[in-house]
Parts: structure tokens; sequence; C-alpha cells
């Protein structure tokens, strides 16, 4: 059997052997029924029927600041479909709006142009006043009240002073926030570093609800909630993707109520159940954008770990092209004696004390901790790699073989081909 996994833009070939213990586990996205809208029309039709909220032209009017938070260069969200009716349809209720456009990097980097012709193609670039969030510049933050979890709500001075605050968005689980989209665009994606540091706190990261698909008493998402409301966060449109990035359903309206729609509506499609823990567990990061360094493709290798034994060798093949993806996320793993002794010293850290990047290697230290990981990866950031306590390997195949090396031709093997895609659940056995 071959098995075609996502890795950057060329894709990586998984050969297994007949006869060998296989299972490969997907999302039932692929498997809804066909549509014979195009990707527009799917979300028109979303926007022409909002959920919980009035239509965005009507919201619109007698607005002079209308500003729409979208998503920057680490999301595949197909903004060509979604941005050009967003304009037009708050054109419509009001052609006087001053629009702008505020790039949702929480705490990545600068999204650079060429990635925002990208995004939303040069007309728009060329014709829009667009705004790129900076978490760490502090001057252009305003403080708008305190958050459930006690924290500050810093949000950047755009949106705050926005007369309409809209945003896109696309839905796929989380690994500690249950769900993306809807109010992750207020935070972390245009809060401050002070509260997006208190928002992902070690406790907070530490709690069993802060998992992939749990939004009920998840501390983190009740604190996004909260962000969303106290931003006064209106209205959404968010898009649920296949595995070709393309438009397979959309939501619009309440920021709270319409995302919660749509993650009911993936939830139904997410869900997978291994028939048993897995002594190999291999799983992508989906392939680029979301693979361009180490730091986001824990998101993918939490996928694995849900599926694997707790003794069981994880494969995470992504690309990584970026290196690392975090200085915080790098050095903590490079520096400490071993995962245990470095989740230790994390679990004491008191929230207005969390360190950039903790939420990323506490995660990453539980998943360490009972695992063995073999990454593959681009050759050029192999050894940092090795030094951040991994094994490494030039491709898949040669990974698997060095895993069943260890575990033996007989071992259960579980193949994830987009593990940030998937709600991974336990295996019964």
């Amino acid at each position: 059997m071959q098995i075609k996994l996502p890795y950057s833009t060329t894709g990586m070939l998984l050969q297994l052997d007949d006869g060998m213990d296989v299972e490969v586990l997907t999302s039932s996205i692929e498997d809804m029924p066909k549509s014979d809208k195009t990707e527009d029309e799917i979300v028109l039709e979303a926007m022409e029927n909002p959920i919980g909220s009035p239509k965005l032209s009507e919201l619109s009017r007698g607005k002079q600041k209308i500003v729409i938070i979208c998503s920057d260069h680490t999301r595949p969200v197909p903004s060509k479909h979604i941005i050009p009716f967003m304009l037009k349809e708050i054109r419509e209720g009001n052609p006087d709006a001053q629009i702008t456009l505020l790039i949702a990097t929480g705490f990545h980097r600068a999204t650079t142009k060429e990635e925002l012709i990208g995004k939303f193609g040069e007309e728009i670039v060329a014709n829009e006043i667009i705004v790129i969030h900076d978490s760490q510049d502090m001057g252009s933050m305003v403080n708008i009240g305190t958050l459930p979890s006690g924290a500050p709500l810093l949000i950047n001075k755009v949106a705050a002073e926005a007369d309409l605050l809209v945003s896109e968005g696309f839905i796929e689980t989380h690994f500690f926030a249950g769900f993306s989209g809807g109010r992750k665009s207020v935070l972390p994606g245009v809060s401050s570093k002070v509260t997006v540091l208190g928002n992902h706190c070690s406790a907070f990261i530490d709690s069993p609800y802060s998992r992939t698909g749990i939004l009920e008493n998840n501390p983190i998402h009740k604190d996004m909630v909260a962000a969303s409301r106290m931003a006064n966060q209106r209205y959404i449109v968010n898009v649920v993707i296949d595995a070709d990035k393309k438009v397979v359903h959309a939501v619009a309206g309440d920021a709270i109520e319409a995302h919660e729609a749509g993650c009911r509506f993936l939830e139904r499609y997410c869900q997978v159940r291994p028939k048993r823990a897995a002594d190999i567990a291999i799983a992508t990061n989906g392939g680029y954008p979301l693979d361009q360094n180490m730091y986001q493709s824990v998101k993918g290798m939490t996928a694995a770990e849900a599926a694997a034994k707790d003794d069981g060798i994880i494969i995470m093949v992504s690309n990584c092209g970026d290196g690392h993806g975090g200085e915080g996320f790098y050095e903590a793993l490079k520096n400490c004696s071993g995962p245990a002794d470095l989740m230790e010293e994390i679990l004491k850290v008191p929230q207005d004390k969390t360190k950039p990047d903790q939420w990323e290697y506490q995660i990453q230290c539980r998943i360490l901790m009972r695992h063995k990981v073999i990454y593959v990866m681009c050759e050029q950031y192999r050894t940092m790699a090795q030094e951040m306590g991994f094994q490494v390997a030039a491709d898949v195949n040669e990974a698997l073989e060095m895993a069943l090396q260890e575990k033996g031709r007989n071992a259960h093997i579980a193949v994830i081909p987009d593990g940030v895609s998937v709600m991974v659940k336990k295996p019964e056995k």
C-alpha cells in the first residue's frame, strides 16, 4: 500500500508492505455529501443566512470605522473566497465606511507583502488599508478589561477603536483551544503578548479539558469567548475546508453562535477512534503552510499522541523549512536535562509569569515524556531537532524502518495523514 502524505507543497510517499498491521485515521470531510455549489457560492449562502445576527450590510450602516480581522500566513484560510464578499457587503450597507484589514498574527512573526498577495490577491493588497498586528508593540494596545482568568485584556488599538469589529477565519480542531476560528481572531489574534501569555498559562494548558475538540469546561476557550464579547466582535465568516484546502462549508453571523454551529458541523466529520492503541503512530501537520516549523507541528503531533500507546513511537512528517519557529521553544527543549524535569519547572510558573512559547514546549514535553519522536523534516534543521531531543530521518520510510526495528515487524501502525484535521479519540483498548 502507498499513502501520499502532506509534506510541504510536494507531499511524501509512505510505502507499506502487504501484511503490515495498519489502520489509517482520517476525517470524513471527504465523505460529506457533495455540493454542486462553488466555494464562493458556499460562502455567499452563509452570508445570506447569518446565525444569530443581522446581515453584514445591516450591521455596517452608520458605522464609520469598520475593521475586519484577517488570518495570517500560518493559516490556510481561503481568504480570496471570503474577504472580497465581506468588503462588497459592507460597502453595500455603507459606501463611505473606512475599512481596515487587521492581520491577526497572534504571537507569530509579521506577514510579508508577498504572503498578503498570496492570501488576498494583488488588487486587495494594493487598494485596501492593511495593518499587521504586533503583539510585542505595547504602544499599539488598549486595555479593555479583565478576563475571567484574571488576565488583563489588551487588544490592538485598531480593533478597540472600531465602530464595527468583524472577522474571517476557518474552523479546524485545535490542540488546546478545542477548535480554531471565531473568538480566536481576538484572542490570541489581535491581543497583546501580556494577554496571550496569561491565557496560555501552564495551569490552563495542563487542564484535561484543554484538548482537541473540547470547548465545555475548557479554561482557555472561556477566556477567548470573554475576549470576543469584551472587544465587541459582532460578526464572523468562518469556513470548513477539505484536504485540498477547498471550502466545503461556511457559517456567518454572531461571533459565538455562528462559531459554535460551525464546530458542531465539523465535529460530526472529524472524530476518529482507532481500533486499538498504536505501537507506531505516523502523523503530519497537513503540509504547507502549517508545516513550516516545529512550533506549529506540535499540533499534528498531538493527534499521534492520542492514537499511540504510552510507550509508542511517534513519527512526525513535517518539513519545518523555517526551523524551530520559536526561540523560547527551541531553547527550553535544547537546554533542559529532560522533558520530565522541564515539565516540573513549567508547572511551577504562575499565570502572570508565563514565558513566550511556554505552552508549546509544555505540550511537547507532555508528548516526549511518554513517546520517542522521530522527525521527518528538511535536512537543514535535523541537527537542531536532535539538539531538542528528537530523532530524525530523511524520509518517512526510513523513519518507519527505525521504529519497526524497535517495535518489531508485527507492530500496530496508525497513519494519520492530516494530524490537524482530526479529533482522535482514545482507543477503547
